[in-house]
C-alpha cells in the first residue's frame, strides 16, 4: 500500500507476516532489482487517529517515516541510520515536505499528557533543527485533522478537519489559510464541506488551482475551487 512517486523511483509499503505484520519500506528504480530502503529493525506505520496511514513521504531521495515501535519521525536514505526529528509522546502522520521553507508540514497528536482523546493538529517540523521537534502548532482546535497540503507557490496551506461524533465519510470542512513570510498560516477560511457534507482527497494542481472530492450531491465526484465556488469537473452518479 500507500504507493509514492520520487522523480523515476517508485516507493511503496509492504506488510510482511513473516515478520509479524512488519511494514517495509520498498523503492522499484529504472532497470534495477525492488529493495528495502527501511532498516530492519523499522516498522513504518504511524498510530495517529489509531488508524495510522501516510506513515512515510519521499522527496529527492530523503525518507521522512514514523517508526511503529515509538511513533517518532524520522529521515534517512537509504542505507542511511535513521535519525530521529520529534520527541518521545507524539504520533505524527500524513507529512508533506514544504521544500522552500525545509519543513514538514504533518498531522500530530499530543500523548504528553495521557488523555483519552489526545489533541490533534496541524504542526511543521523543522529539517535542520540540530535536536528533535515536537513541531509549530498551524492549526488546532477540532478534533480531527487529515490532508494538510501547501500550494505548489508555498503561499496557501490546505487541510481537512472534523469534530465527534462524525467518521470522516459523515462529515468534514475543507479549509485554507494564506501563509505568511514566515510560514505561519492566516485566518483559515473554510472553502467545503461541514457537518453533512464530507470532502476528501484535496490536492492542488501544478497551476495552483485547489481539487478534491466531495458528497455534497449524494454521490462522490471531484470539484475545483474557482475562487470561492466550488465548481464540478464532472457530474455522475
Amino acid at each position: 500500500g500507500q504507493i509514492a512517486v520520487d522523480g523515476d523511483d517508485v516507493y511503496w509499503l509492504e506488510g510482511r507476516a513473516s515478520e509479524g505484520g512488519r511494514n517495509v519500506l520498498v523503492r522499484s528504480s529504472p532497470g534495477t532489482p525492488v529493495v528495502e530502503v527501511s532498516p530492519r529493525d523499522f516498522n513504518v506505520r504511524s498510530r495517529v487517529h489509531e488508524y495510522g496511514g501516510a506513515a512515510y513521504t519521499v522527496y529527492r531521495g530523503a525518507i521522512y517515516a514514523s517508526n511503529f515501535a515509538d511513533q517518532k519521525l524520522y529521515a534517512f536514505a537509504v542505507g542511511e541510520t535513521p535519525r530521529a526529528l520529534t520527541p518521545e509522546r507524539y504520533f505524527y502522520a500524513q507529512c508533506r515536505v514544504d521544500a522552500s521553507r525545509r519543513r514538514l508540514i504533518c498531522v500530530r497528536e499530543d500523548h504528553t499528557k495521557g488523555d483519552q482523546q489526545p489533541p490533534a493538529s496541524i504542526v511543521a517540523i523543522p529539517l535542520g533543527a540540530s535536536a528533535p521537534s515536537a513541531g509549530i502548532v498551524l492549526a488546532s482546535g477540532a478534533d480531527f485533522y487529515s490532508d494538510p497540503i501547501v500550494s505548489p507557490d508555498g503561499t496557501r496551506l490546505a487541510w481537512l478537519q472534523w469534530n465527534h461524533p462524525n467518521m470522516p465519510w459523515d462529515g468534514t470542512s475543507l479549509y485554507v489559510a494564506d501563509l505568511d513570510g514566515r510560514g505561519l498560516p492566516g485566518s483559515p477560511v473554510r472553502v467545503a464541506g461541514g457537518a453533512e457534507e464530507s470532502v476528501f482527497q484535496p490536492s492542488w494542481s501544478p497551476d495552483g488551482v485547489l481539487f478534491f472530492v466531495s458528497d455534497r450531491t449524494g454521490w462522490w465526484n471531484l470539484y475545483r475551487l474557482q475562487g470561492s465556488v466550488a465548481e464540478p469537473i464532472h457530474v455522475m452518479p
